[in-house]
């Protein structure tokens, strides 16, 4: 890896100049009192006529409208200076209730009174992010679908309706445009050092989000439209993304001391590590992971252009091309169509780890969020602080020099690289669909445990004798599951006096989801057959929490007397028919299993083939689909559900006779 003290900057030329002299060269001095009323309401035609135009196509000039702003911004910035809290507070407070955080930006006008760097680029990330997230609440007001990027929303119809075109053409030099300043981007993905982004532009969009106010005040009183915030994006589950231990006083310790030797971080971006571990010891997550992310992207990306031996992409990109992110990063081909060398670098479990909490659409997807102000930075989780933190520091330590093996070796250190180097993936849909099988699982499981009435119970109700074609179900079910054990397991699994036992087909179950299957990189074929069988998977446990709701209902009425004869008897029919549904869920959760271990090998399926296996699979899905039905408190078709599954059993049976599953492709 490239010694990371030779980057002196990750903004390439034009974009420093941009951001660091352009907005420096014109020396004009304003008089805060035309930029503001004496009551702090902003005047906006004097902050607009800083803005230029291009006399070919009427586009914004960035770079006239940037060296025209920047007195504009150094006079917001002294006259914020100049002010006490609580004349801030009474001047502006109201005008920042629009973007649901008013804390935030308050806090922000404490940070521009010690301008200390770290402090506010983090106070102009989450500024950023916090305004996103309320100009997409604005645009909503008259537009139906948000747009995903700031740059999309800056440029919408609706904003320019509520806030006049050349108030969003001033927003767009600041944020949002890859020809202006683009402060939220450099920031948001590791570009920027802390001593690259002036304090006064942090002022200024401080300022310009309470003018936001204050148009749109005038707006809502106009029209009578009344501004909805959208609901935070809250986490659930976060046991699910419980990887690493706790991180103690001591883990802290050394990993500041590996920051200073670790290759995998930019000299220039020391401060902001630093702050990020800070935060973390001061219980402040959502700053410690803010800090945090665009630090692990600016070292991959070090990582990822030493790799690639493409030194050029380690730089801010011109306006005409892409920045080098966390989503090119992580791909298995450059965009030449060369292998990517970074996975093979950061090995399979690293690589595992950033796609589940970056990527996957079940994960956490933690930049995201974050960066388009979708989380509540006031509850946010330590776990998912302590994640990234542990992640971080398996990553400080591997890529550090070669002399330093007393690191990697350290007692203190070696919990989390354990870790580490077998993390596997919690986000991915085979890892998905391993879990739904196991609580299915579970829950049929609890079927054995419920009350029902006796055998002599039963004979007291006439005309209900036992069905004989439910003990015919039973007979084929175990018959297919034993071939489908056989064929996975001669040995160890095949039980030829008890193929049906619960305890054989749990212990099946469990061996099989333990197995490693490769997540990274799934091709098409393979995440259409995942979405199937986690389609029939969630189908089958519903079927049997509605089995397990009925049959506690029903006994409690039957004990309490309150069942009309003919709900007793229907009681009764459901009670024969989970004789053989139990077994029949049990059957499809194997079969679904076996397929997927067996997954990848649809890849070498011919199309005609691949077509039949999906229509196969969608067969058992909409067997699955029906059982629902008919097993819902609404339909209570019990005797119906005999002929469903035999007709579902014909099919499995043939479908695996005719050696077209993947359990047998790969025997």
């Amino acid at each position: 890896m490239a010694s990371s003290d030779s980057v002196t900057t990750c903004l390439s030329p034009p974009v420093h100049y941009v951001i660091c002299k352009l907005g420096f060269e014109k020396k004009d001095v304003y008089d805060i009192n035309n930029i503001m009323s004496e009551n702090g309401e902003v005047c906006w035609q004097s902050i607009t006529e800083h803005v230029h135009y291009l006399e070919s196509d009427r586009s914004v000039d960035y770079i006239k409208s940037i060296r025209s702003l920047g007195p504009v911004c150094e006079s917001v910035n002294l006259h914020f200076k100049s002010l006490t809290k609580d004349k801030f507070v009474v001047q502006y407070a109201l005008w920042f209730q629009w973007t649901n955080y008013a804390e935030l930006f308050l806090e922000v006008f404490d940070v521009l009174q010690y301008a200390q760097s770290t402090e506010v680029a983090l106070g102009l990330m989450k500024l950023t992010s916090c305004l996103e997230r309320a100009l997409g609440d604005v645009h909503l007001l008259i537009g139906k679908d948000c747009p995903f990027l700031l740059r999309d929303l800056l440029a919408s119809e609706q904003l320019a309706v509520v806030f006049g075109q050349v108030v969003m053409d001033v927003l767009r030099i600041f944020i949002g445009s890859p020809y202006g300043l683009n402060l939220r981007n450099v920031l948001w993905h590791g570009f920027a050092s802390p001593k690259e982004i002036p304090a006064k532009y942090c002022a200024m969009l401080l300022f310009l989000t309470a003018g936001l106010g204050q148009l749109l005040q005038t707006y809502l009183l106009k029209t009578k439209y009344v501004l909805v915030h959208r609901p935070y994006v809250t986490f659930i589950r976060l046991e699910d993304l419980d990887a690493f231990p706790d991180l103690n006083h001591e883990m802290l310790c050394v990993a500041e001391e590996l920051l200073q030797v670790s290759n995998f971080v930019l000299r220039t971006m020391l401060p902001f590590w630093m702050s990020a571990l800070t935060a973390f010891k001061q219980s402040r997550y959502a700053d410690c992971v803010i800090l945090l992310l665009p630090q692990l992207e600016a070292g991959l990306r070090l990582l990822f252009t030493t790799t690639n031996n493409c030194p050029n992409r380690l730089l801010t990109a011109e306006s005409s091309a892409f920045y080098t992110t966390f989503d090119e990063m992580l791909t298995k081909h450059l965009d030449n169509e060369e292998i990517n060398q970074l996975p093979s670098v950061l090995e399979e479990p690293a690589m595992e780890f950033l796609w589940d909490f970056l990527n996957h659409q079940e994960g956490p997807r933690i930049r995201d969020h974050l960066s388009h102000g979708e989380i509540n930075l006031k509850a946010f989780p330590r776990e998912i602080a302590n994640q990234l933190v542990a992640f971080a520091i398996t990553l400080l330590c591997r890529f550090s020099d070669e002399d330093m093996v007393a690191f990697k070796e350290h007692l203190i250190i070696k919990p989390l690289m354990n870790c580490a180097s077998c993390y596997h993936s919690r986000f991915h849909p085979i890892s998905r669909l391993k879990k739904q099988v196991l609580e299915c699982m579970k829950s049929i499981h609890l079927w054995h445990e419920l009350p029902t009435v006796t055998e002599e119970q039963i004979q007291t109700l006439k005309g209900l004798e036992g069905n004989t074609e439910a003990s015919m179900l039973v007979l084929k079910v175990a018959e297919i599951l034993s071939q489908l054990q056989q064929q996975y397991s001669p040995c160890d699994f095949y039980n030829s006096d008890d193929p049906m036992s619960t305890v054989a087909t749990e212990r099946l179950l469990l061996e099989l989801c333990a197995r490693h299957i490769s997540t990274l990189y799934s091709p098409r074929p393979v995440l259409e057959v995942l979405v199937v069988l986690r389609k029939i998977c969630t189908q089958c446990h519903q079927v049997s929490e509605q089995v397990i709701a009925s049959i506690k209902l029903r006994y409690q009425q039957w004990t309490e007397k309150t069942l009309r004869s003919r709900q007793r008897h229907n009681y009764l029919r459901m009670l024969n028919s989970i004789k053989f549904l139990s077994p029949v869920l049990r059957l499809i959760l194997v079969l679904i299993t076996l397929e997927l271990v067996n997954v990848h090998l649809v890849c070498k399926k011919n199309p005609s083939d691949y077509h039949q296996y999906l229509k196969f699979l969608k067969s058992v899905l909409q067997y699955a689909e029906n059982l629902v039905t008919y097993t819902s408190p609404e339909k209570n078709k019990w005797d119906e559900t005999i002929q469903l599954t035999n007709k579902a059993l014909l099919k499995i049976r043939k479908f695996n006779d005719g050696k077209l599953t993947l359990i047998q492709s790969a025997t």
